[in-house]
């Protein structure tokens, strides 16, 4: 399974209409909190039109997912509106093509890395959409390695270095 994410940014509506059908994109979740932007294809009806004549359907998610007003996005990810938008992209995702948008054109400073993240940890591949010739696949998570052995003599301690 996987889902793919994308940033408005100030892309054209062609630029954006294209990355929609060059990805397949079917499913367009909007994650932000306010569906505004100075470019009218990118606020609410705008979008919604776009994604109609691409084949996809719009899905204002900026309740369960845009973020808190008033607490950090880290405590907003513990509550149960978080948690239900994860369900229902999840759910989607087992029978569509599936792609979270926001405004910001990399996921490196925006919520949606966060939602992403969540994402992988269910299992689901994702894909952030840059541009037309660029994406990019955060690696797995690895496991940690095990903490050191302790002997039996008592707590594991480094081994000292030099002349004693």
């Amino acid at each position: 399974m996987k889902v793919f994410t994308i940033g408005t940014d100030h892309r054209t509506h062609y630029d954006f209409a294209r990355l929609l059908l060059k990805y397949g994109i079917e499913v367009l979740f909007d994650v932000r909190r306010t569906p505004e932007s100075r470019e009218e294809h990118f606020r609410r009806d705008g979008l919604q039109a776009l994604a109609a004549s691409q084949g996809a359907d719009y899905v204002f998610m900026g309740n369960e997912l845009g973020g808190p007003r008033d607490e950090s996005y880290a405590q907003w990810t513990d509550g149960d509106e978080f948690r239900r938008g994860i369900d229902i992209i999840r759910s989607k995702a087992a029978r569509r093509v599936c792609c979270i948008l926001c405004a910001e054109r990399t996921p490196e400073n925006c919520h949606r890395r966060i939602i992403a993240d969540h994402l992988a940890k269910h299992g689901i591949e994702v894909v952030h959409i840059l541009d037309e010739t660029a994406i990019w696949t955060p690696p797995p998570e690895r496991p940690r390695p095990p903490a050191p052995a302790h002997s039996l003599r008592g707590r594991w301690r480094p081994r000292r270095r030099g002349p004693r």
